[in-house]
């Protein structure tokens, strides 16, 4: 089973993230799914959660991340990045990084724009 990773389509930001890190995924061990596409009778987790405020992550394991921990667990998942989560893993970086994405992904609409 594959890592299912939801990004908004519509967001440059996450079109970028997506962009970068699909090729590094060089076992294709990860799904990309736009939310705008997600079905929640084949995705029932996401029933009732806004997907658009935050990337979502349902791990291999059936885990389901959010936010900062879809970014921290999707850069595990890829070889060459697996340093830079280490780094992600350290104790207090979830209570910086937690707040730093929720305030990224709030404004990315200001700052990047967003496709129609």
């Amino acid at each position: 089973m594959k890592h299912v990773v939801f990004y908004d389509a519509k967001c440059p930001l996450c079109m970028n993230t997506k962009r970068v890190l699909k090729p590094l995924d060089w076992k294709s061990r990860i799904e990309w799914v736009p939310v705008q596409e997600a079905d929640v009778e084949d995705y029932p987790f996401l029933k009732g959660r806004n997907v658009y405020d935050e990337i979502y992550m349902q791990a291999s394991s059936g885990v389901v991340y959010v936010g900062f921990y879809t970014i921290r667990r999707l850069l595990s998942a890829l070889p060459v990045t697996r340093p830079v989560s280490l780094l992600l893993h350290l104790p207090g970086a979830a209570l910086l990084g937690s707040p730093l994405y929720k305030w990224v992904s709030r404004h990315r609409y200001e700052w990047f724009g967003r496709y129609d």
